[in-house]
């Protein structure tokens, strides 16, 4: 039963790939700080800094910035959590001319954590209202993540891990499909409190699609 459930986390995360195939995508950068402070035993603040730029050096894209407040339960294998983003966007019309979109997001979100054997999954619903400049909508986000140390028996001793996620986006309006996340990296874990992951990711759309090289620090404190 574990076998099968580790099976089915693997198909939803790559089985998006085969769409990606017959895409055209651009090579960006992307870098990611994640924070979480534990307030007590049940209470967290949760932060995070995103740096996206459109090719690997420069050329903003994106500036994402994320708090929240979170309860964990169930011996911290769930938490709920309430947070705010403000997102600055760089959007180009077309070759050479860009246009600035502020957006202002309230999300609401709940993680579920599960370890079959070796392999911990890592479940993230996350609903949202973004306000567009003027303009307001909704949407739903699924993420299903997998992590791997590359020696399971030896995995207290043995810093090397594999990170893995799929995380589809819809709209509550036309078109539902807003995108798809693919990602696939090695991590290292510096010590129980921080982690560094270097990895490829496919953001997808209808009809176009981007790759990312995402470098990425965890911190617990």
């Amino acid at each position: 039963m574990k076998k099968k459930i580790v099976m089915m986390a693997l198909i939803f995360i790559f089985m998006p790939s085969f769409h990606m195939l017959g895409q055209d995508s651009n090579f960006g950068n992307w870098l990611v700080y994640i924070g979480n402070k534990k307030l007590n035993k049940g209470w967290n603040i949760h932060n995070e800094v995103q740096y996206r730029n459109y090719n690997a050096i420069d050329d903003l894209e994106q500036l994402l910035l994320r708090t929240g407040l979170g309860y964990s339960f169930n011996n911290n294998k769930s938490n709920l959590l309430l947070g705010y983003g403000y997102i600055l966007s760089e959007n180009y019309i077309d070759e050479n001319d860009k246009v600035t979109v502020n957006e202002h997001r309230i999300f609401q979100q709940f993680i579920s954590k599960q370890e079959i054997g070796p392999v911990k999954l890592n479940h993230r619903y996350r609903f949202e209202q973004r306000f567009v400049e003027s303009d307001f909508r909704l949407r739903f986000r699924y993420f299903l993540g997998l992590n791997l140390p590359l020696h399971y028996k030896d995995s207290g001793k043995n810093p090397l891990y594999i990170s893995a996620y799929n995380e589809i986006f819809l709209n509550t309006k036309s078109s539902v499909f807003d995108r798809n996340r693919l990602y696939g990296g090695l991590g290292y874990k510096v010590s129980d409190a921080v982690k560094i992951e270097i990895g490829y990711m496919n953001q997808f759309f209808e009809t176009s699609g981007r790759d990312q090289l995402n470098i990425i620090t965890f911190v617990n404190f």
